[in-house]
């Protein structure tokens, strides 16, 4: 039954049925095949999987990510890192970077992060005589610092489905995504220079601290919502509401770039995006107590531990599993189904659950920026009004620092553990 269940599972996602349709549908298939249960049941398991407070996070800092986007908050955060690296060699792919991490920092979303600063970004570059094959790659694989600096919402997903601290993964988050965002940096920089790509004029030490006083609440942003949190005021969910709170008094009241027309339209967007991210999770739990039914964690932890026989072989493994994965899947579904299946057998290995949740997000997010579905990618070819193929050759050196980034963060458990 484990077979067929996969093999249905795989034959939908081929046929291009939608992520979610896929996973209750194979489910409903065996229940209803191998099982006398009541179908009554998957509205329930659907219902209980989407019934958590903490996920009500999620919505929060989707409608928090919007607003930043269209409340002006993403231009002053540009314009701030513009005035300290545009002069630099290859200083606008900096910029695309180090503005990433800082909205990363906010949102919480790859996507979000990707269309907020490439909608901007992306044509600057252009203007300025990059290939736009190059800004798109850019732009696709900083964004996926979206989900691993936090506040992050596939952490979110990650501790609600392995029952672990939320703070915990947001401050796990920190030194990996730093360390990502100085390496893309360091790539940028020697294929720029390479490729004969200058940086722009030098602002003045006067300029520069105009564009801090600019863009010093939007900076002030990410310091409040995680600093309540660490302190212990407010939990992670109470930080996202109030980050939406203060993305809109920053967008209306001291930017005066939100007007009622765009709010009302934002909060339609999230709304859209919030419901489908949920109903991935909903259907994702589905699958996965379907999998618990049919004793798929046990086997799975079987078969891992007959080929791996110490740490090391585990998380080669297991970062080899998550990234053919994440070519394929979105992050949300796949971290509900894969990470009660893993988590327990790299309890048995002795790698800390916090570690190990990172891998996993990390892992996921370079997903993101891989053919054949990575949502990164088609979001910058359509920014920069290329085809997806286009950016293939582009985006590859990107990617190979990336996976060898993530390599480091698996197997220097440091980097993870160092702020808890």
């Amino acid at each position: 039954m484990v077979a067929i269940l996969f093999i249905l599972f795989l034959a939908l996602i081929i046929l291009g049925t939608p992520i979610a349709v896929s996973l209750v549908s194979s489910s409903l298939t065996y229940l209803m095949g191998a099982t006398t249960i009541p179908l009554t049941v998957v509205a329930q398991r659907m219902f209980t999987g989407a019934d958590s407070f903490p996920l009500m996070a999620v919505p929060f800092f989707i409608v928090a990510g919007v607003l930043m986007e269209s409340g002006g908050i993403s231009k002053k955060l540009i314009r701030f890192a513009d005035a300290c690296l545009g002069h630099r060699t290859g200083g606008l792919a900096m910029v695309v970077i180090v503005t990433s991490a800082f909205f990363a920092a906010i949102s919480g979303s790859s996507a979000a992060t990707v269309t907020a600063i490439g909608m901007i970004m992306i044509p600057a570059m252009i203007s300025k005589g990059y290939d736009r094959r190059f800004a798109a790659a850019v732009q696709c694989c900083s964004g996926q610092m979206g989900i691993i600096i936090p506040p992050s919402i596939a952490m979110v997903v990650f501790a609600v489905s392995t029952e672990t601290s939320i703070s915990d993964m947001f401050k796990a988050g920190f030194i990996p995504g730093i360390f990502m965002a100085i390496c893309l940096c360091t790539l940028s920089y020697f294929v720029c220079k390479k490729r004969g790509y200058v940086g722009s004029e030098k602002s003045t030490w006067k300029q520069r601290a105009i564009a801090f006083k600019d863009a010093f609440l939007a900076i002030l942003m990410p310091v409040l919502v995680l600093g309540t949190i660490y302190a212990g005021v407010c939990t992670p969910t109470e930080s996202a509401a109030i980050a939406v709170i203060y993305a809109f008094v920053l967008g209306k009241f001291v930017y005066h770039e939100l007007t009622w027309k765009k709010v009302i339209k934002q909060f339609a967007d999230a709304a859209i995006t919030t419901a489908t991210i949920l109903f991935l999770i909903a259907c994702a739990c589905v699958f996965a107590w379907v999998l618990g039914r049919l004793n798929v964690p046990s086997q799975v932890a079987a078969a891992i531990t007959s080929i791996a026989h110490n740490k090391i072989v585990f998380l080669l493994l297991v970062n080899l599993l998550l990234f053919i994965v994440g070519m394929f899947m979105d992050v949300a579904p796949a971290i509900t189904i894969l990470a009660p299946l893993l988590c327990p057998v790299a309890l048995g290995f002795g790698i800390n659950i916090i570690h190990f949740g990172i891998i996993m997000v990390v892992n996921l997010a370079v997903g993101l920026c891989t053919p054949p579905v990575g949502i990164n990618i088609f979001l910058s070819c359509q920014i920069a009004e290329i085809p997806f193929t286009a950016i293939l050759k582009d985006i590859l050196p990107f990617l190979l620092v990336l996976i060898l980034v993530t390599l480091a963060i698996t197997f220097v458990p440091w980097m993870s553990l160092a702020l808890l």
